[in-house]
């Protein structure tokens, strides 16, 4: 969780604003399929559900009130992927700064898996 301070005083926003944000941020992008998760029984990736998309997400709290964000993906096949991973942190690094006004230090972007589009 991080505090924000002003003069009126404090805000709290939990890890499941940061992660909402970032999830629908990620898949609204061209060429994700969906956010995935590793399942620690069978180990294999799975895609997840379109309401269960924050799983996918992992937020880091740094000393210095910033966040570092860790997303896991699914890419449709054939798509340009260093080009779609710009695009998705350009998403997010806006959408979540703009929504809590925190500062993202770090985005790193996984690529789990590709689909058949």
């Amino acid at each position: 969780m991080i505090k924000l301070h002003n003069k009126q005083g404090y805000i709290s926003i939990s890890s499941e604003v940061f992660t909402n944000l970032t999830g629908d941020a990620a898949t609204n992008c061209f060429g994700v399929k969906g956010m995935t998760v590793r399942s620690v029984t069978d180990g294999f990736v799975h895609l997840l559900k379109p309401e269960y998309k924050g799983k996918g997400v992992h937020i880091t709290y740094n000393n210095d009130n910033t966040i570092s964000i860790e997303l896991h993906i699914a890419v449709d096949r054939g798509v340009n992927i260093p080009v779609v991973c710009e695009s998705i942190k350009d998403e997010v690094r806006y959408k979540v700064s703009k929504g809590t006004g925190v500062e993202i230090k770090r985005i790193d972007i996984f690529v789990d898996s590709m689909l058949l589009g």
